[in-house]
């Protein structure tokens, strides 16, 4: 009877919470990788345990839009975001996951994201305008949040093209009402990406009136500063893979930021909810 009890608490372990997975990566829509595969099983997880998810992807070039049957929401599209003083269309498109009853939106814009891959190209040549590609990304998943009119209780992020989401609702959305309870947790991953984002990255977000001390981790413009951009800005971090740089490890120890060592050992659904519970939401 006991064990009864406490499966029955897990299942109503997220009843009427809202979580928000923004990543740069979801199966089936990309290769089986552990982001893209955490970011579809963890949504997974909180609506099996009484929750509620929004999922938001950028709209490679490489997704089949028949195969998966996307369609664009007009109500949804049609404005336009000022990146680094230039009008950039946003285009939101929308599809479910098989059999789940998971929707699956995807920000896509043709300058940053049509006929594109992830972060290189074919040649595995960085894209220059990563950076930018990055600042579209999460104030287009924020407006069309904002559209929803959907107040997200933590909002999940998983990759580099949604490294900038913690420092967009602290600062450029913080008198936002829709996010003012809202919760960012990031998760990091092993794979780095090798290279740097263009050097003028610090000034197209302080054209968004972003003037946060944290910038000055870009000073050195890598992706691995990227992320600790992002884990300086958030309510909790992630390891969600083994070999995650030491140096953004000891950087969210150093700000004692609450820490999750989990990636796909036996029980981690448990953990995650554990953790979205006990140490972010309380």
């Amino acid at each position: 009877m006991h064990s009864l009890i406490i499966e029955f608490k897990r299942k109503d372990f997220m009843t009427g919470k809202k979580v928000l997975y923004v990543s740069s990566e979801v199966i089936p829509y990309l290769p089986n990788n552990d982001i893209s595969t955490l970011s579809y099983s963890l949504a997974k997880m909180v609506n099996e345990n009484g929750g509620q998810t929004r999922i938001f992807i950028p709209k490679y070039g490489l997704i089949n839009e028949r195969r998966h049957q996307l369609h664009e929401v007009i109500r949804l599209s049609g404005m336009n975001l000022i990146i680094d003083d230039l009008d950039m269309p946003l285009i939101i498109k929308v599809a479910s996951i098989p059999k789940e009853r998971m929707q699956v939106y995807f920000i896509d814009n043709d300058e940053y994201f049509k006929n594109r891959l992830l972060h290189a190209d074919e040649n595995k040549k960085l894209y220059k305008d990563n950076d930018e590609r990055a600042i579209f990304f999460a104030k287009g998943v924020i407006e069309t949040i904002k559209k929803l009119n959907w107040s997200p209780d933590i909002i999940h992020v998983h990759g580099w093209i949604t490294a900038l989401m913690p420092i967009y609702l602290k600062e450029y959305y913080k008198n936002e009402p829709l996010f003012s309870n809202s919760k960012v947790i990031v998760s990091l991953y092993g794979d780095e990406i090798k290279g740097k984002l263009d050097s003028k990255i610090v000034s197209k977000l302080q054209f968004d009136q972003i003037e946060s001390e944290t910038l000055s981790v870009l000073d050195d413009t890598t992706y691995e500063n990227l992320f600790k951009l992002a884990v300086l800005n958030s309510d909790g971090v992630i390891l969600a893979s083994d070999n995650v740089n030491e140096s953004i490890i000891d950087l969210a120890n150093k700000h004692k930021k609450p820490i999750l060592i989990c990636g796909f050992k036996e029980g981690y659904e448990k953990e995650y909810l554990e953790f979205y519970n006990t140490k972010i939401l309380s």
